[in-house]
């Protein structure tokens, strides 16, 4: 999984937009489940949002619930997660997450369930 995040850098104003992307490198591999995952130093990874691949569900975290839109592009090996009305406190590490098993309301967010990641792409979002 290749993440990449714009504006170049991910560095952003609060107030301002940012689009991240996740790609799956691996052509052989078809989840049903993709998800984007954030964290800040000392704190536990979160779930930001999840995608069903193919299905449309979509999952959000309440932190960014009607600041966030996670979809699936066309190429269906790549999702994105816009995220605007950034604030400060989204400042953080953001993982994409992969997984053979369908995203439920009760899974989305588990940390340990997803079987493939990203090595993380920097977002900083300043006052």
């Amino acid at each position: 999984l290749v993440e990449t995040v714009e504006p170049g850098g991910g560095s952003v104003q609060a107030g301002g937009f940012l689009r991240l992307s996740c790609a799956i490198s691996e052509s052989y591999y078809n989840p049903k489940s993709m998800a984007w995952f954030r964290q800040v130093p000392g704190n536990e990874r979160e779930g930001v949002a999840a995608i069903e691949m193919g299905g449309g569900a979509t999952f959000y975290a309440d932190s960014v619930k009607g600041r966030a839109t996670i979809s699936q592009a066309s190429a269906r090996n790549t999702i994105y997660l816009h995220l605007h009305s950034v604030r400060p406190e989204d400042t953080a590490i953001y993982y994409c997450a992969a997984d053979h098993m369908p995203p439920s309301l009760e899974r989305w967010s588990v940390r340990s369930l997803y079987t493939f990641w990203g090595p993380g792409t920097q977002v900083t979002v300043s006052a």
